[in-house]
């Protein structure tokens, strides 16, 4: 007795149901489907005719094997709300299609095995390449979990790619493609330190997250390059979301800090910094300096529009599916470096006249009655 499918994965048509209906082997139905077998027109009507009255659906997995079947790219990142690799994604997916692939996109939350499970079915499915995108912990156990991935899916016929992360070992079967986090973050430091700004607010990112730590090395090197050391009490750590921005913020005016520049280690950073730089009734750029980093769109909406640094994730997600698909699954290391630069916008100003601990204790005073939420 033959099965339709209803939904249930229980009672979903097999090949050989389909091939029951049509009266032919299950061999035919598969060289029918796949299209790479010569068979008669009227074997074909059957084959076809029997598929839609059953709602036949070609297992992918085993499609993939046998090596039919559309071919897919894996786009996996920690967190899909992020707005800069959500632009990296858009230009995955877009390349992907202009090249004929399926792109399969898997959010981890930071969970390794999550990961690994993922990569592995995408291994299993025969997946063109697999993209991993974002800053990470560049320790000697990630070195060893990357490079056993690489060689596996090197050997799966598939190609590891790494976006933003950091390269492996020579000879490893990798793509590393990353952008010049810290002449970006130079760049930009250097821009404040023009404008007048030596006590200049740095929120950065976990210290352990190679993306953090090359905009932080910007930063510095900026200010070592005038022969200045900045004040270690002027660099916060958090996250790189909109709500650790606006709390570093209300932390440090709380405290007293003396800056007459703040610079966010990402736009999303900035967007809650300034925030907290209002409701404390500071104004950008008259009384703080305010830069961030991306150049994600909602930058140049922003009052007053942000100064940032620019970083084409967009021309990033398409590099990875050209280079990937350009490259034989075995072929050695390779690493590219895209480069990146300052966007001028208006929340930078030169040095106000007063320092903001003069606002600051007019802040600490309304936290601590309870006047700001």
């Amino acid at each position: 007795m033959t099965r339709k499918s209803n939904g249930d994965v229980g009672n979903r048509s097999t090949i050989r149901d389909v091939a029951a209906r049509a009266g032919v082997s299950a061999s035919t139905v598969s060289r029918v489907l796949a299209g790479d077998y010569p068979v008669s027109t009227a074997t074909r009507t059957r084959v076809m005719r029997a598929v839609r009255e059953l709602d036949y659906v070609a297992d992918a997995r085993a499609k993939a094997i046998a090596g039919v079947g559309t071919p897919t790219l894996a786009f996996v990142l920690d967190d899909i709300t992020g707005p800069s690799f959500a632009h990296m994604a858009h230009g995955v997916e877009r390349e992907a299609t202009r090249l004929g692939h399926l792109c399969l996109v898997c959010s981890t939350d930071g969970d390794t095995e999550h990961e690994l499970e993922f990569i592995e079915t995408m291994r299993a499915q025969r997946a063109a390449a697999v993209i991993l995108v974002g800053g990470t912990a560049d320790t000697a156990e990630y070195r060893a979990r990357m490079s056993r991935i690489a060689d596996s899916l090197s050997s799966a016929g598939s190609r590891l790619v790494l976006c933003g992360r950091p390269p492996l070992d020579p000879g490893t079967p990798v793509t590393v493609i990353e952008y010049d986090n810290e002449s970006g973050a130079y760049a930009l430091c250097a821009h404040l330190l023009a404008q007048g700004h030596r006590r200049i607010l740095f929120l950065g990112g976990k210290p352990e997250n190679t993306t953090a730590q090359g905009r932080e090395r910007g930063y510095l090197a900026a200010h070592r390059a005038r022969g200045e050391e900045p004040d270690p009490q002027l660099r916060l750590v958090g996250d790189f979301t909109r709500d650790s921005g606006h709390r570093r913020i209300r932390q440090a005016l709380s405290q007293g800090l003396e800056f007459t520049a703040v610079m966010a280690a990402t736009d999303m950073v900035a967007a809650g910094a300034l925030t907290a730089l209002h409701e404390a009734g500071l104004a950008v750029p008259d009384d703080v300096s305010l830069v961030g980093y991306d150049d994600i769109p909602f930058a140049r909406d922003l009052h007053p529009p942000l100064t940032t640094v620019h970083v084409p994730y967009e021309e990033l997600g398409r590099l990875a599916v050209r280079t990937a698909l350009g490259r034989t699954p075995d072929a050695p290391n390779e690493h590219l470096l895209l480069g990146t630069h300052v966007v001028v916008r208006d929340s930078v100003a030169a040095v106000p006249g007063q320092l903001v601990p003069d606002a600051s204790a007019r802040v600490s005073s309304q936290v601590h009655a309870g006047g700001l939420t």
